[in-house]
């Protein structure tokens, strides 16, 4: 009977490395931030959460992503201007390395969202008088899976742009040197 084949491993994920990296993730935002370690098969996995204007000292490792989110909202947090943090071997050279947590850049109407989610129960959407597309909006809820997924897809999608590009370049050399 042949084997179920084995579900290929996402490409958001820790790489094994033994190549450590000490850090500091430094909230500078009025939220409660959570930091989530996405593991080896690509899973994410919540630590401790930290205060508003707070660090937290962690030692990590080369090729281990981290995402940041509002511990009460399950909104992304910004992390070094980026929606992920990878730790690289320049991070592992130096004595200490700051990793600032922010909030993102939103728009208007993703920010009244934000403030309707947290204000008016998800139950209650339905009754709000507006647009039925505000009220799907409403409860599209932010979703960690969800931005990791859109992540795979970019990263996919930018290999296979550099994959493109490597292949072009090797049929104009083959025809020049014809």
């Amino acid at each position: 009977m042949p084997q179920e084949a084995e579900q290929s491993l996402p490409l958001v994920r820790s790489l094994p490395n033994g190549i450590p990296c000490h850090v500091v993730f430094c909230n500078r935002s009025p939220r409660v931030v959570l930091p989530v370690w996405i593991n080896f098969r690509g899973e994410p996995q919540p630590f401790g959460p930290i205060q508003p204007w707070t660090g937290q000292r962690m030692t990590t490792y080369v090729g281990h992503p981290w995402m940041f989110r509002d511990a009460q909202s399950d909104d992304p947090m910004r992390v070094n201007g980026k929606e992920l943090y990878l730790p690289r071997e320049q991070n592992a050279r130096s004595q200490m390395s700051l990793v600032n947590i922010t909030l993102p850049v939103l728009t208007l109407r993703e920010r009244c969202l934000q403030v309707v989610r947290k204000y008016v129960s998800a139950k209650d959407f339905p009754r709000l008088e507006i647009a039925r597309t505000l009220q799907e909006d409403l409860a599209d809820k932010p979703s960690l899976q969800r931005d990791l997924q859109c992540i795979a897809r970019r990263v996919e999608q930018r290999l296979l742009q550099e994959r493109q590009q490597e292949r072009q370049q090797e049929c104009s050399s083959t025809h020049e040197r014809s």
